[in-house]
This record gives C-alpha cells, sequence and structure tokens, in this order.
C-alpha cells in the first residue's frame, strides 16, 4: 500500500491531483479557523470553556463543518447548505417532472440540475446563517457570561450574515474544484475531512472525563464498527445479465453476459441523516424556551437522545427513511428500459415490466438487510455512549459510515488511475 502511494506520486499528472486536493483541504481548514466580521474569538474561548455540551443538531453541524460553527468562522455552515440542496433538489425528481426530465436528458439535463442545487445551496446558506447569527448570543452559546458577537446591532449581523453566506459559496466552489481537478468526490472529502478533525478533541474529552480504559474501549468501537461497515458497503447482489447480439453493417455486436450490481446498502447514510434531523428539531426549539417550562421538561424527557422514545423513533424513521430513498435512487422502471433499449435481458425474466418487477422484489429484499444494518449502527454508539455517560458531540456510527464510505470510495478511484497506468493499486497486490 505504501508502495502504492510512492507510486501515485511519482506519476505526473495523478501527483498534481493528489496535491491540488490536498491544497484545497489546507485551505478549507484555515478558512475554519477566520472569525466572521465582528466575532470576538476570545468570548468564545472563554464560552467553549464554560459550557459543559452543545445543542444534539449543533454538535452535529459543528462536526461536519470541523469545528468551523462552534468557532462562528466564515465557514461556519460547512459543506451542510450543499449537502442539503443536492438532497432536496434530488428528492424533488418525484414531485416536479421537469426535474425527472432534467434528469434523463443526460449531461445538459445534469448541468441544469447542478445549477438549481448551487442557487439552492445560497439560499439555504443565507437561512442557515442567519439562524446562526441571530441565536450565537442566546442559544448556541446559552449559559455563558460573555457574548461572542459584542455588538448587536442590525448592520453588523447582516456583515455577518454575508460573510458566512460567502464562505458557503467559496466552500461548494472548492469542493467542485476537487471533483473536476482533483482526487474524488469533493463534497465527500470535506466532509471527511471535517470529522477526522473532530476526532482527537472527542478523545480528548474522553480522555478527561472517562480515562484511558474508556478511550480504549471507544477505538476498539469504532473498529469494530468499520469492518462492519466496509464489510456491508462492498456487498452487493449481482443479477445477472445477457446481451443479445445484433448485427450493425459487418460487425456483430452484444452477446456477452455481465451483471447488475445492486448494493445492499444503496441509500447510504442519507436515511441516518434524515432521522437526527429530524428528531433534532424538537430539543432545538425547547433551547428557546425556559428550562422549568412544562413543554421543554417534557420534550428533554421523551425526545431526548437518551430516551427509549427516541432511540424507538429513530429506529423506525431510519427503516421508513431507507425504503423511501432506496426507492428514488434506484428506479427500477428506468433501469428496465434501458436494458430493453440496449438488447439485454435478465435469464429467464421477460424483458419490460417483469424485469422492472423483478428487480423491484430483489431491491426490497436487499432493502430490509441494509436499514436493518443502517439502524443498528447507528444506535449502537448512541446507546454505548449513553451508558457510559460519554458526550457524543456529534460523533457516531452516522460518522463511521461516511468515513468508511468516502475513504474506499476515494481509494478505488485513485486505484484506478493506478491501473491505467499499469501500476500496482492499492486494493490488489499487483497487476499483471
Amino acid at each position: 500500500m505504501f508502495k502504492a502511494f510512492a507510486q501515485a506520486f511519482r506519476t505526473p499528472d495523478l501527483r498534481r491531483k493528489l496535491l491540488f486536493t490536498i491544497g484545497i483541504i489546507v485551505i478549507y481548514r484555515l478558512g475554519t479557523f477566520i472569525p466572521a466580521p465582528f466575532v470576538s474569538m476570545s468570548n468564545i474561548r472563554q464560552c467553549t470553556t464554560e459550557m459543559n455540551g452543545t445543542a444534539d443538531l449543533v454538535a452535529l453541524m459543528n462536526m461536519f463543518s470541523g469545528g468551523a460553527m462552534m468557532n462562528l468562522s466564515i465557514f461556519a455552515l460547512g459543506i451542510m447548505p450543499y449537502i442539503t440542496a443536492s438532497i432536496i433538489i434530488q428528492l424533488l425528481r418525484v414531485v416536479i417532472p421537469r426535474f425527472e426530465e432534467l434528469h434523463k436528458e443526460g449531461q445538459s439535463g445534469t448541468a441544469k440540475l447542478t445549477e438549481y442545487t448551487r442557487y439552492l445551496t445560497i439560499g439555504l446558506g443565507v437561512l442557515q446563517s442567519a439562524v446562526v447569527v441571530a441565536t450565537a448570543n442566546y442559544t448556541l452559546f446559552r449559559g455563558c457570561d460573555v457574548n461572542p458577537i459584542p455588538s448587536a446591532s442590525p448592520w453588523t449581523y447582516f456583515l455577518t450574515i454575508l460573510a458566512m453566506t460567502a464562505g458557503t459559496g467559496l466552500i461548494m466552489w472548492l469542493a467542485e474544484l476537487i471533483t473536476d481537478r482533483g482526487v474524488g468526490n469533493g463534497m465527500s472529502i470535506l466532509i471527511f475531512v471535517g470529522i477526522c478533525a473532530n476526532f482527537p478533541h472527542m478523545l480528548a474529552n474522553v480522555l478527561t472525563s472517562k480515562g484511558w480504559g474508556a478511550v480504549f474501549f471507544v477505538v476498539v468501537l469504532f473498529l469494530a464498527i468499520t469492518l462492519v461497515v466496509t464489510f456491508v458497503e462492498e456487498s452487493q447482489r449481482r443479477v445477472p445479465v445477457q446481451y443479445a447480439k445484433r448485427v450493425i453493417g459487418r460487425r456483430t455486436y452484444g452477446g456477452s453476459t455481465t451483471y447488475l450490481p445492486i448494493k445492499v446498502n444503496m441509500a447510504n447514510v442519507i436515511p441516518v441523516i434524515f432521522s437526527s434531523s429530524i428528531l433534532i428539531i424538537p430539543s432545538m426549539i425547547a433551547t428557546f424556551g425556559s428550562a422549568t417550562d412544562g413543554w421543554v421538561v417534557w420534550i428533554q424527557t421523551y425526545l431526548g437522545n437518551s430516551s427509549p422514545w427516541y432511540i424507538a423513533l429513530y429506529a423506525v424513521l431510519t427503516f421508513a427513511f431507507t425504503f423511501f430513498y432506496t426507492d428514488i435512487a434506484f428506479d427500477t422502471e428506468e433501469v428496465a428500459d434501458n436494458m430493453k433499449r440496449y438488447g439485454g435481458f435478465i435469464p429467464g425474466v421477460r424483458a419490460g415490466k417483469p424485469t422492472a418487477q423483478y428487480l423491484a422484489k430483489v431491491s426490497n429484499r436487499l432493502t430490509w438487510v441494509g436499514a436493518t444494518y443502517l439502524t443498528i449502527v447507528a444506535l449502537i454508539p448512541t446507546i454505548v455512549f449513553n451508558v457510559m455517560g460519554i458526550l457524543q458531540g456529534g460523533f457516531g456510527g452516522t460518522s463511521i459510515m461516511i468515513l468508511v464510505g468516502v475513504g474506499l470510495q476515494t481509494v478505488k478511484d485513485i486505484n484506478a488511475q493506478l491501473q491505467q497506468r499499469h501500476y500496482e493499486g492499492f486494493l490488489r497486490g499487483s497487476i499483471h
């Protein structure tokens, strides 16, 4: 593996891509420490020391932003508005026929959907930055003796919101630069970097509060979950596909046998993010009320992340969203039509509607396994941390699934480029 890294850097164009990606990552990490206008870093340090923890949603966003949220930096929102916009545009394909038509138009339609995603990202950036700035002195850093934004005026808020929204646009541009000129998917790479940046801080908190034994247990637990995630994410059902021979002019095309890979977990980590976001909304609303109010006490009792009701709802929502998102991501009718158009068929299954029904049956069976896997992996860290009394800080099963998924895909991308140049890859010892 280390030899393969060395060979990757010996390849001029691949070395340029790797160095370009590393350079973008450095810029991204530097931006997380640059405070937005009128933000007092000394007050933030004092508030961070005084606070015992943050709300679950804030902790989740802080994790994805690599700690930029709690620094109120120009990159405070991180990549979250871009992720949310991408998911919304994808889901709107079911509701808006025009979006589905653009999806089927190929490269030109995809470019148009990307343009809509960018506009929506900026809109979400304005909305989220306004919420962050408006609640910074009262909710985000609740219980602090000093204000992170000392000068609270409309002009101050406007410039701070403008700076954070501009930072969101810059992050979106950096992610697209990595995708176009670097290695791997830019959005995924920046999420990966943000989570990794928080991991040492989380372990330091565990060490301070629970000691070395707890740190060792947490590391072993994460490694065990990583092995399970790696195994499941690489698992797939291969549906055999036969292509009929076609004679065009003097040449014969087709006649080959291949397979259609259907992953066990086609929804990836999206259902877990959906479930977490929905269940965190009541807790965020409760932060605006008094701790002694009856409705606030009810929410904290029954919808807190340590409540059995919360865990049960989390499991149910994860199951439901897994089936919902898989149905959107894997359009069996579209796959069946494409196979029929190019002369492909599944042995023993008629082309067209019977093929779509067969694929839907296979997909549903795999989704039951994938939904169970997502639920277990997402809940185990939450339950264990609650039993041990460890503050998660947004780090859990979701983070591990993202880290493993992005790591595997990036290694595959690098390995594919090495194979094109007849070098050793990351996933195999040698190429003959």
